[in-house]
């Protein structure tokens, strides 16, 4: 899938988990989420959800911070053979939520600079700038990064589910891909096999475009009404 839609699927699938597991305790990760756990677990998880197209020279991700992630995608390009090899696979998404969750036990700073990377990144997957002024774009998709980041540190966002929700980020990228033609090798190294394989829709097609992203666009606004207890968060006149 494109950008845009994977963006919007790691949104949804946060927000649909959340009443799942709201309260229970996983290997030491308990989730009591709150307003600011629910959008920031949203947002980093959309930021997720583009993480493994990272090995494609012209996506999302690789464009969001210029020289740092166009280095950084050539690398694993490189490394991994191409695109939708070793950073399709479930290793990738273990590697990623392991790595996330030990910074979030190890530095407090370590977590805020990777939500505001994270962020950022979903922002751009999510449309937020304009194509035609991509200087423009990428001052507006800073301040608003910022913004975020920054208000859901003062209002104390808990991120011990960081690991999570990259990793689940990181699924929900495999799902979009699986539905469509190229599918993904999701055993990779062990097997190149790619699952779904010639049996989804063309990415960006009919489907994706009328269908597909307007079903997910619908989904965040009707969690959005279900999760958050707007008249206790609106202000009181």
């Amino acid at each position: 899938m494109m950008g845009h839609s994977h963006a919007l699927s790691g949104v949804v699938g946060w927000m649909a988990i959340v009443p799942v597991v709201q309260g229970l305790e996983f290997y030491g990760v308990r989730f009591d989420l709150g307003p600011g756990e629910i959008i920031a677990g949203s947002l980093v998880c959309a930021g997720a959800a583009l993480l493994p197209d990272l090995d494609h020279k012209s996506a999302t991700i690789t464009t969001t911070y210029g020289f740092f992630t166009e280095t950084l995608s050539a690398l694993l390009n490189w490394v991994f053979g191409g695109h939708r090899n070793g950073t399709h696979s479930l290793l990738f998404a273990l590697l990623m939520g392991a790595m996330t969750q030990a910074l979030a036990l190890w530095s407090e700073l370590a977590v805020q600079i990777f939500v505001f990377l994270l962020v950022g990144i979903a922002l751009q997957g999510l449309g937020f700038g304009m194509d035609k002024n991509r200087a423009a774009a990428g001052i507006i998709n800073a301040l608003g990064t910022a913004g975020i980041t920054l208000a859901l540190f003062t209002a104390g966002t808990d991120y011990s589910w960081m690991g999570v929700a990259v990793a689940f980020g990181c699924l929900l990228h495999f799902i979009g891909d699986i539905i469509t033609h190229m599918g993904v090798p999701l055993m990779w190294p062990l097997s190149k096999y790619r699952v779904g394989q010639n049996v989804g829709f063309t990415t960006d097609g009919p489907v994706e475009r009328k269908i597909v992203t307007p079903l997910l666009t619908m989904a965040v606004v009707l969690y959005s009404f279900y999760l958050f207890d707007w008249p206790e968060l609106l202000p009181k006149s």
